[in-house]
């Protein structure tokens, strides 16, 4: 299930039309060249530094995020990334949805030891549990719970225990 909230367009026009009311503009261009330069910048730690420090963002231990990755420019504050998660190359994590009469806006939660496939597409609102896996080019509409498998568009769990890369909780990991 996704958590968003939903707000009406102020007026007649689409909400897009009426974005920088929303988030001003000097603040969305921050967001978007410092996103922008870690898109290309290929040093895991300094990275993580600047989405925490720079956007606000929630980032664990640990954290790799691929080449040519985009967080939501308008929210990334709403963004949670648990420890020893690796998102993939050009993933997009959204915080927000312009629609024609509303727009809508919510946190987007990735748990720890998830493994984010390249040319997923998160949308606001979902919840993606520890240790999941999420398969290459997927569409993630709801929530993923811990441990599974999804792939697909939309994202659909094609497995119950995919462990992505890591032992289960309270296992030793076997040579």
């Amino acid at each position: 299930m996704r958590r968003f909230e939903s707000f009406s367009s102020p007026g007649e026009k689409n909400s897009m039309q009426y974005a920088f009311r929303f988030v001003g503009l000097p603040r969305v261009a921050f967001h978007f060249l410092i996103i922008t330069f870690c898109r290309y910048l290929p040093l895991l730690e300094i990275k993580n530094m600047f989405y925490r420090f720079f956007l606000g963002m929630k980032v664990g231990k640990n954290v790799s995020v691929g080449l040519m990755a985009m967080f939501d420019v308008f929210f990334p504050q709403l963004i949670y990334i648990g420890d020893n998660t690796i998102i993939g190359y050009n993933v997009t994590v959204l915080t927000h949805e312009f629609l024609v009469r509303e727009y809508r806006k919510g946190p987007v939660e990735i748990g720890s030891g998830v493994l984010i496939g390249s040319n997923t597409t998160i949308l606001p609102g979902v919840r993606i549990g520890d240790g999941a896996v999420v398969g290459a080019g997927s569409l993630v509409n709801r929530d993923i719970p811990p441990g599974a498998l999804a792939a697909g568009v939309p994202a659909r769990v094609r497995r119950r225990e995919a462990y992505a890369g890591h032992p289960k909780a309270g296992e030793e990991s076997k040579p």
